[in-house]
């Protein structure tokens, strides 16, 4: 490993300490929250070429470790007895926010659609990227066989936008949805145990503390390598919803083991894994790669993202779904289930957790099928 990976590596890995320092000293960056600066930072990595260019690899793997180790950590110590009285607003709000998907995608299709001979193709690379994710987008270039150029601008393009609206969710996005719909309600019997400690931080890693984290570790670490193992007997389009899955209902099945729910700073070790996949996946965005533009293909994704989440704030008001559980829903669908807890943790409220990575996770399965057949009724009309 080069000298510059080295420092990559140490940067990932540290940062967060510093962005918690330094939250913990400056109160405009606590007021932000440690999760936002962490994405700010690693904007800025990215946007003054500090990342060596031969980093995709070690940035994979970051990704592809932290959330998995940190899902486990962050539900070990839920209640969850009640998340099943939230899971039908979230199954409604997860209706809402695929009808919003696919009427922006057929809206921009009908205004776009003398600009690319192969837009209907687009459009169900984008129905299935934005109802589950990249392995959904990687999928539907197959079965839709869709030209390479394109498939890499229209991620270049989801890369940079789906940035911006993970910055306006961590940044405004609650506060926005409040002026809309009604706050959520939280139950006393369901919450995520947190340390009552002002720095939790600085106390986490004391001799007392020490054995139970280590066991912590190692409890998430074996979830993640047999959840692995099994992923590995399924087709390679579902190994990534299968591993997910399996990771969260191991993590919810480990809540249920009292000296795993228990251990103290469990949460934040969690916590402190968010915010290195935070640095890791904004370091991962050059905002250079937009000179090379399609003007059309930018609106047409803009459109689609931000015109899907106007349309299900609207919907959700007339169906009385609750701010922070949109937020959650269209999180998992537009951002991916991966940045369910970044985002529940930036609102303050981790009970939506599991339901949101449930959202996710249907919306994983069901992209393949809906991009398909979306691309197919534009094709053909």
């Amino acid at each position: 490993m080069t000298t510059s990976l080295i420092l990559l590596v140490l940067t990932y890995l540290l940062a967060p300490a510093l962005i918690i320092y330094a939250s913990r000293k400056i109160a405009f960056l606590d007021k932000l929250g440690t999760v936002l600066v962490a994405y700010v930072f690693g904007l800025l990595l990215g946007g003054l070429n500090l990342v060596p260019e031969n980093a995709a690899g070690l940035q994979d793997i970051f990704m592809s470790l932290s959330i998995p180790l940190a899902i486990p950590m962050l539900l070990f110590t839920s209640r969850l007895s009640e998340w099943k009285k939230m899971a039908g607003n979230s199954f409604k709000s997860m209706i809402l926010a695929m009808i919003s998907l696919v009427a922006m995608v057929a809206l921009g299709f009908y205004l776009f659609q003398n600009t690319n001979p192969e837009l209907w193709k687009i459009s169900g690379l984008l129905v299935g990227l934005y109802t589950g994710g990249t392995p959904n987008l990687a999928s539907l270039k197959l079965m839709l066989d869709v030209d390479e150029n394109i498939y890499l601008l229209t991620h270049t393009y989801d890369m940079m936008l789906s940035g911006v609206y993970l910055l306006f969710l961590l940044l405004a996005g609650q506060r926005v949805f409040l002026l809309f719909l009604k706050p959520f309600r939280k139950s006393a019997k369901n919450q995520i145990i947190e340390n009552n400690s002002s720095d939790p931080y600085r106390e986490m890693l004391s001799k007392p503390n020490r054995k139970g984290l280590l066991k912590i570790l190692g409890a998430s670490a074996l979830i993640f390598v047999f959840a692995g193992g099994l992923g590995q007997l399924v087709p390679p389009s579902l190994m990534m919803v299968t591993v997910i899955l399996l990771i969260t209902t191991f993590g919810m099945l480990g809540s249920a083991v009292p000296s795993l729910r228990k251990t103290p700073y469990s949460f934040e070790l969690g916590m402190y894994l968010i915010l290195v996949f935070s640095v890791t996946v904004s370091s991962m965005v050059n905002i250079k790669d937009m000179i090379h533009a399609s003007p059309q293909l930018i609106l047409y994704i803009s459109l689609v993202v931000f015109g899907s989440l106007l349309l299900h704030v609207i919907l959700a008001r007339i169906f009385k779904i609750d701010a922070d559980t949109v937020l959650i829903t269209s999180t998992a669908l537009i951002c991916s289930p991966p940045f369910v807890p970044v985002v529940a943790a930036s609102i303050h409220n981790k009970t939506l957790i599991v339901p949101g990575l449930t959202v996710g996770i249907i919306g994983y399965a069901a992209g393949n099928y809906l991009g398909f057949i979306v691309a197919e009724i534009l094709h053909w009309i």
